[in-house]
């Protein structure tokens, strides 16, 4: 019954824009951390972004600052990833999870299954 479902990956060219959605089902967003991780190929799983249940935002990493940002729509039980300035860098399959606490150093305790993002010239 608790499912998180990412959408909005796809094929981009460098300097392009994407926008990730992360929809929620069987629980209510509201009360929950979400974080934005990603895989690239032959590397390990790092985080990126997440949203605490207070609509305060945390970057894991620094490469995505002043290109990345991440909020949430409380009405529609959706987290959104707005990826600006893209490179080929960034490539890699995108997970949002959601950690029960509701803060971002929180244990993510659900996970959805990802969507593939590719910037390529």
């Amino acid at each position: 019954q608790v499912q998180l479902v990412e959408s909005g990956g796809g094929l981009v060219q460098p300097g392009g824009s994407l926008r990730l959605s992360c929809a929620a089902s069987g629980f209510t967003l509201d009360y929950y951390a979400i974080g934005w991780f990603r895989q690239a190929p032959g590397k390990e799983r790092e985080g990126v972004l997440c949203i605490s249940s207070s609509d305060q935002s945390t970057y894991y990493t620094d490469s995505v600052k002043g290109r990345f940002t991440i909020s949430r729509d409380n009405a529609k039980n959706t987290v959104y990833l707005q990826m600006n300035s893209l490179k080929p860098e960034d490539t890699a399959v995108y997970y949002c999870a959601a950690a029960r606490v509701g803060v971002c150093g929180g244990h993510m305790y659900y996970w959805g299954k990802g969507t593939l993002v590719t910037v390529s010239s």
